[in-house]
């Protein structure tokens, strides 16, 4: 008797489990790649967009167009209104422009600047009227100002000192007035040379292989060697006052920190190995003026460890691990930089974009109102983010912890990670709060990292660990002359000049801030940064 089996119970329930099982696998690993392949997708697009798209990280969002000025802060009385411009069909709101000087072609031309003139006359027998003979009389002028320039002049400095002896008493000596103070002794480069180089230099972003040839091109031989040595012996003198700076910037309460890599060439191999630069941006004001580098070997945490030192107040950072682990001491606060959790969202690509696209209008918000804070004072500022910016944190807390806890995400999206990275930050992301000049992003270090990352693309590397701390210093003095608005090489050139005389008890009297206060006779006042 043969036996049925599509009629067997039992057979047919392993056949049932098995097609079950089946199913499931194919529809976990399905699953899998559904998942692989729109973790390419967005690691495709990310590369397209920074290839070929706008690597902005602005977001503008559509506003009611009745909706001019966020609630309760409106413009108040004195304060210049925003004016409202329609194009195409768009709305936008912006500030009036300012008139532009010198027949509104953008050219502003300094009051003290020689003038040299140049008349360009009629000739003589120009002058007669060729119809009745009489002269022309003179009845005025028409003057058109040009700004020219005049290639660089060097000139050699002599100093003659007269000796002087005693005819009848040989014993005596000669007798010679004594040289002026040098920031470089025996050194053939007077201070206004040096102040020049330098500035070109970390100011300007030359290459020294550069700079060789621009003097050469005047014939004046320098070769890049001599220049280098200058700048590391500059580095070596002006240490003290780069470690005052520093003190400064501690002391003030409140620091930025970022690190970037930068290449430093090996001795004896013909290699370069990677290096940093780490910066500690601080001081009073709004836009803290100091801003202190520091080059280290590598990128361990020990690094950051020393520059901060035995710092106590607010520290704004990205997550770097050597960050983290300095938030964790007692007599530290650790803002976490909005401007990271806002560019980890606007990298997510996929996963709830409507969701994302909420986190972007809510973080947007925030930086709105602190623009409007920062252009008042902190009492106002403190309110202003009480009321208005504490509210939506706490929205997007909420909301973010409730996604992640909903865990329906991919683990390896953009989107899951820019959550997570939220998330890990939460009790750091409200210090700024309640201190009225803590800013809600680290975007101050990451500017005072611009200027290094475009003079890296010019010199390319560091020749040795010298020449990096060297390095620090001069473009730590400089970056501080340019966000003060102050003229690196007029500063420079009588900081040089004054530097081996000045007491030591007041060599504070020569940071950049002070000497331009000294010179014009009023406090130097930063501008307010400008939030974007």
């Amino acid at each position: 008797m043969i036996t049925d089996l599509k009629s067997d119970p039992e057979t047919l329930q392993k056949e049932n489990e098995q097609q079950r099982e089946l199913i499931a696998s194919l529809q976990e690993n399905l699953s899998l790649k559904n998942n692989e392949i729109n973790w390419l997708k967005e690691r495709v697009a990310w590369f397209e967009r920074q290839v070929f798209g706008q690597r902005s990280e602005r977001i503008i969002l559509p506003l009611d167009s009745n909706v001019r000025y966020l609630p309760g802060l409106e413009p108040q009385d004195g304060v210049q209104a925003l004016e409202v411009e329609s194009i195409a069909g768009h709305t936008r709101t912006k500030k009036k422009r300012k008139e532009k000087n010198d027949n509104s072609n953008g050219l502003v031309i300094p009051e003290n600047l020689p003038v040299e003139q140049t008349i360009i006359d009629l000739p003589e027998e120009q002058k007669v009227c060729p119809e009745t003979g009489e002269k022309l009389v003179r009845i005025g002028e028409e003057v058109t100002r040009k700004l020219a320039h005049r290639a660089a002049s060097y000139f050699v400095k002599e100093i003659i000192r007269p000796k002087y002896a005693i005819p009848s008493r040989e014993e005596a000596g000669i007798f010679i007035g004594e040289l002026p103070d040098s920031i470089l002794p025996r050194s053939s480069a007077d201070e206004s040379l040096l102040a020049e180089i330098v500035t070109r230099k970390f100011a300007d972003h030359l290459p020294l292989y550069r700079l060789s040839e621009i003097f050469s091109r005047d014939n004046v031989q320098i070769t890049r060697q001599l220049l280098s040595q200058w700048l590391m012996r500059l580095g070596v003198v002006l240490k003290p006052l780069y470690d005052l700076m520093l003190n400064r910037i501690k002391e003030s309460g409140i620091v930025y920190i970022d690190e970037t890599p930068l290449k430093l060439q090996v001795k004896g191999k013909g290699k370069l190995q990677q290096a940093y630069m780490w910066v500690l941006v601080g001081g009073e004001g709004a836009n803290p003026p100091y801003r202190v580098y520091s080059f280290a070997e590598n990128r361990k945490h020990q690094n950051a460890f020393d520059l901060v030192g035995d710092f106590s107040g607010v520290i704004h950072s990205d997550k770097y691990d050597a960050y983290v682990k300095l938030s964790k001491r007692k007599e530290i606060l650790w803002q976490a930089c909005w401007a990271h959790v806002r560019r980890k969202f606007e990298e997510a690509q996929s996963g709830d974009l409507e969701f994302r696209e909420m986190m972007l209008r809510k973080i947007r918000h925030l930086y709105m109102f602190e623009r409007v804070g920062w252009a008042r004072n902190e009492k106002e500022r403190l309110r202003i983010r009480k009321e208005k910016e504490e509210p939506i944190i706490d929205e997007l807390i909420a909301a973010v912890k409730a996604k992640v806890e909903e865990g329906k995400q991919l683990p390896k999206s953009k989107f899951s990670e820019a959550l997570n990275y939220f998330y890990s930050l939460i009790p750091h992301l409200k210090v700024y709060i309640s201190i009225a000049n803590a800013h809600i992003d680290n975007n101050v270090a990451e500017r005072a990292m611009r200027s290094l990352a475009i003079g890296r693309k010019n010199w390319l590397f560091v020749g040795s660990i010298q020449g990096g701390m060297s390095t620090a210093i001069l473009l730590s003095l400089i970056q501080t002359c340019r966000g003060l608005e102050i003229n690196p090489r007029e500063y420079l050139e009588d900081l040089m000049r004054r530097y081996n005389s000045h007491p030591a008890s007041r060599l504070a009297e020569l940071l950049p801030d002070q000497w331009a206060a000294s010179k014009t006779g009023k406090v130097i006042k930063t501008k307010p940064l400008h939030v974007r």
